[in-house]
């Protein structure tokens, strides 16, 4: 069972489910950005612009906050291609 804050929150939630799905299906965000997919710590997690990103470690999570535009850029491009390889 899923418990929202308020019941507007939940509201929002039922109208797009989808707009609160992390990116990439969950998958490490600094890996999809550099074609493969890796696994994530729940722990490490960003919310930019809306959107919520995963990555492998604290360490992966700092690179991929250096050049955070870039990587998101490239790592659309490579979804969800690198799903097949």
């Amino acid at each position: 069972m899923v418990h929202f804050a308020s019941a507007a929150h939940t509201e929002m939630f039922d109208a797009d489910p989808e707009a609160f799905a992390p990116k990439y299906a969950g998958y490490c965000a600094y890996a999809v950005s550099k074609s493969y997919t890796a696994s994530t710590d729940p722990a490490v997690w960003t919310i930019y612009e809306v959107r919520l990103y995963f990555d492998y470690s604290r360490s992966v999570w700092a690179l991929w906050n250096l050049k955070r535009d870039d990587h998101i850029v490239s790592a659309d491009a490579n979804w969800p291609r690198v799903l097949e390889g």
